[in-house]
């Protein structure tokens, strides 16, 4: 069994001040003959590699932090940190390190450390003085106090000195105490100078000096002190709202006194830095970096804690699922879940796997299903949060979920279709739960992080899915908001304007929009089956028609992904279906307003030309050239003519040279033919054996002459019938994979 003692998580701070962990592992101290010197070894747990190896220096200035911490520098910007799981661990390797540097290992830092541009001033400084002497501590030195601690602000060594005699001599506690006094008195001078002098001991950024101020005795009234800011004409009310306003509720009662502690300590710490400090300077931003590790580390030990406690964590997804349960107590369970994932954004990659597995196991997925359907706003926002937490982790883990559901009559009740219809009945004007949604749905529906394994595909498996039980939900605003026009001679569609000049509505649609035109770049096979059979491209396109142009050009998107895959399939779609008529309207109708839709019409015919689509380009030049040809402001559309008329000319000089070709040959074959024959008969007009033979056999080759000249002559017929095909129709050189293997297809080719 190994020592849990001396198990450690080795951290270092990034350039943004937060602590990354670079693993875990057991600690040790040995001689290490490389680096001369005692030693700090780290080895992985999982292999054993060498996660840390530092020689403990005698300059270099070590820091016992919160009993479990030890913080040290050992270069310009490169500060490490060894988290303990046991106190026992860390006391033991302070020892070591006090040890080694000759220190007793009851202080909490080891060495004052000392920046390059003050050696000389510290050097200047006598051996006696160790310490800086303060004032005593009584009302009527609060002034001098308050000017000492400002004025060391600028020298990091001065800070050094003064954090350890504020810690040597309990300072903190007394000044406290006068705080209290000042209060009672309504002494605004003071509490104006205790303000000046608290801001000043948090700017030290002492982690010993948190663990006095942070204390369950001593954290309200360091937040009394700053509630006294002197450039304010009346003292902010923090305590007020921290004791009445803001309430701890326990979902489920927390039977760890520790950890309840620790809550409330990190929310107090939170709120002093979040809210009651001024922003920092250019020149202070580094003075907090202790406390922002403070509340990072406090972070990491409070979702450790409620993991480990899977009593507490079965309980809390027992209820939230529980019908029984009513809607205030969800809402709290579901506020408690929230905040747990947003506290375990803290934690490394490899904590945070195990954390949301964790989730996994004990059903957060089920859980989610049903709190997503609730009316209660507020709980499904907090639930919409959870489930973005859970696919930002895991999007294969949410698909596995979905695929292993029940298959219900009602198709409502899967997770991604509530998802859907949460994105569709989004109240905000604005739709920003609808955005939010629908980059996740997006997410989830990616092929590039879908994963293949040798005995399935899940891309293959998911889409299957998707396109059976949950894209009709998706599309269903669409084909709401677009309605068969019965009084049309052919099969065309009609947009439900009294619905699209609601400005959200037309947001929506745009939202699907561009989600199909995700699907249209990444779905090669299921998307195409469903735009054939539902014409949904004919659907999308009546959207050109809205006084909206944000959406038109949504629709006129989706068609322009359409054409840029330069699939032969979708291109007879869309002649079959005259699909450019709206288009070529839309551009008519914008008449010579140079905007964005103009622009983008212009491109997609642009596009067209120089790919040299040439079944599009025969359609617009057959049916549309007359319309377009006094656009003249581009020369797209002269350029179209153009290539259509080349192509023209090209097919018919193939077909001339093709037909005289085979003429020529079919008819020189045959005077050889008949040649040959008359001289095999000139050759035996002797003797009347051969006379007899030749009569004999006439008929025969008589026979076979013209059988194969009526073969030649069939031959001809056929070679000019398939070059007047070929020219007539353009046939797609490549398939789909999946479309080729389609029973549609194969009954095509064999017919």
């Amino acid at each position: 069994m190994s020592d849990t003692r001396r198990r450690v998580k080795v951290y270092t701070l990034n350039e943004d001040r937060q602590w990354d962990d670079r693993g875990t592992g057991h600690v040790s101290s040995t001689f290490v003959e490389r680096l001369k010197g005692i030693s700090l070894l780290v080895r992985a747990e999982s292999d054993g590699s060498l996660l840390l190896e530092s020689k403990i220096s005698p300059n270099t200035a070590y820091q016992k932090q919160q009993d479990t911490l030890i913080v040290w520098s050992e270069a310009d910007n490169y500060d490490l940190a060894l988290s303990f799981q046991e106190k026992a661990g860390c006391d033991e390797i302070w020892e070591k390190i006090c040890q080694v540097q000759g220190k007793d290992p009851a202080v909490d830092i080891t060495q004052d450390p000392i920046d390059e541009s003050e050696e000389e001033r510290f050097e200047e400084i006598p051996e006696t003085s160790h310490l800086v002497e303060l004032p005593p501590c009584e009302l009527g030195r609060l002034e001098e106090i308050a000017d000492l601690v400002t004025s060391v602000l600028s020298s990091p060594i001065r800070r050094e000195k003064l954090a350890l005699a504020l810690m040597s001599e309990g300072y903190i506690k007394k000044l406290l105490g006068l705080f209290r006094v000042c209060e009672d008195l309504d002494n605004r001078e003071g509490l104006h100078h205790l303000y000046e002098i608290v801001r000043g001991v948090l700017f030290l950024n002492k982690a010993a000096l948190f663990e006095v101020m942070f204390s369950d005795d001593c954290i309200m009234d360091v937040v009394g002190c700053l509630e006294y800011d002197p450039s304010l004409v009346q003292p902010k009310r923090h305590r007020e709202f921290l004791t009445k306003t803001a309430k701890f509720k326990e979902v489920i009662p927390i039977t760890d006194s520790e950890l309840r502690q620790k809550i409330h300590q990190t929310y107090r710490v939170q709120y002093i830095q979040d809210i009651i400090l001024p922003t920092p300077s250019v020149f202070e931003e580094n003075f907090l970096s202790t406390l922002t590790s403070f509340i990072f580390f406090n972070k990491v030990e409070i979702v450790s804690m409620l993991q480990e406690d899977e009593k507490f964590l079965t309980e809390v997804f027992a209820q939230l699922t529980d019908e029984a349960t009513d809607d205030s107590k969800r809402r709290e369970l579901v506020n408690f879940v929230k905040e747990f994932c947003a506290f375990s954004q803290t934690l490394q990659p490899q904590n945070r796997d195990a954390f949301f597995k964790t989730l996994a196991n004990l059903g957060i997925l089920p859980a989610l299903e049903i709190v997503m359907g609730m009316d209660d706003l507020q709980v499904r926002a907090a639930a919409t949060d959870i489930f973005s937490y859970l696919v930002e982790f895991s999007p294969s883990m949410v698909r596995e979920f979905v695929m292993q559901e029940p298959q219900q009559t009602d198709d409502d009740v899967l997770l991604i279709n509530v998802v859907i219809k949460q994105m569709i009945c989004d109240s905000d004007p604005e739709l920003g739960g609808a955005v939010q949604l629908m980059g996740l749905l997006r997410t989830l529906i990616d092929p590039e992080n879908m994963l293949a394994s040798t005995n399935k595909t899940e891309k293959t498996e998911f889409l299957s899915f998707f396109y059976k039980y949950c894209m009709h939900v998706l599309t269903a605003p669409l084909l709401a908001n677009t309605a068969h026009d019965k009084s049309s001679k052919g099969d065309s569609f009609v947009v439900c304007f009294a619905c699209l000049d609601n400005f959200q509505t037309a947001q929506l649609l745009a939202l699907i929009l561009e989600l199909l035109t995700f699907c249209v770049e990444h779905h090669t096979y299921h998307i195409k089956t469903y735009i054939m059979n539902k014409d949904l491209l004919r659907r999308v396109l009546v959207l050109m028609n809205s006084k909206h142009t944000f959406l038109a050009l949504c629709a006129l998107r989706f068609m322009r992904r359409i054409i840029g895959l330069k699939d032969e399939y979708y291109n007879r779609y869309i002649i079959k279906g005259n699909l450019f008529e709206p288009v070529i309207n839309a551009l008519l109708d914008n008449g010579t307003r140079y905007n964005l839709l103009n622009s983008a019409i212009i491109e997609l015919f642009e596009f067209i030309k120089v790919e040299d689509i040439k079944s599009l380009i025969a359609h617009i030049v057959d049916n549309f050239y007359k319309a377009l040809e006094s656009i003249e402001y581009v020369q797209t559309f002269k350029g179209l003519k153009g290539r259509y008329e080349q192509e023209k000319d090209r097919q018919s000089q193939r077909l001339n040279s093709l037909s005289l070709s085979r003429y020529r040959r079919d008819a020189r074959s045959l005077d050889e033919d008949e040649e040959l024959w008359f001289n095999d008969d000139d050759d035996d007009d002797d003797g009347e054996a051969v006379e007899k033979r030749m009569e004999d056999d006439f008929s025969d080759s008589y026979g076979k002459y013209m059988e194969a000249k009526k073969g030649k002559q069939l031959l001809i017929v056929l070679c000019l019938l398939g070059t007047f095909c070929h020219f007539h129709f353009t046939f797609s050189q490549e398939e789909d994979e999946e479309e080729e293997q389609s029973p549609r297809k194969r009954a095509r080719l064999s017919s």
